[in-house]
């Protein structure tokens, strides 16, 4: 997984909170939880130019902390807050790439069935 390059999924916003970030999904209607400051800090730091390896080193995610970094955005991943970097080798249509998400308001209101939290460990 920390070989990966995936950025913010372009229909996810993050607002954020005085425990980390809620992030909302406008396509899935997901909304989860980014329990923890330094989380958010990497998720905002997924470029999509850099491994998730690179990005926890550039963020100074101490290795004992790593593998809940990873459990968190590989749980994003698969709840579609994140998504793999488009390339050119495997964009073949010629649309333009995709952006990252977005920092906006407020999320709208989901049905806490929706409702995710991605946590990391001390």
């Amino acid at each position: 997984m920390e070989h990966r390059v995936v950025t913010l999924n372009p229909d996810v916003a993050l607002r954020p909170e005085p425990f980390g970030a809620l992030a909302y999904h406008y396509g899935n209607r997901r909304l989860v939880f980014l329990r923890h400051p330094d989380l958010v800090a990497v998720v905002y730091a997924l470029d999509g130019h850099r491994t998730i390896a690179e990005v926890l080193d550039a963020e100074g995610i101490a290795p004992r902390r790593r593998a809940s970094f990873v459990a968190a955005l590989a749980s994003m991943l698969d709840s579609e807050m994140l998504c793999e970097r488009a390339t050119r080798a495997n964009h073949r249509d010629g649309a333009p790439l995709r952006s990252s998400g977005a920092v906006i308001g407020a999320p709208p209101v989901v049905p806490l069935s929706f409702v995710h939290t991605a946590e990391v460990h001390q």
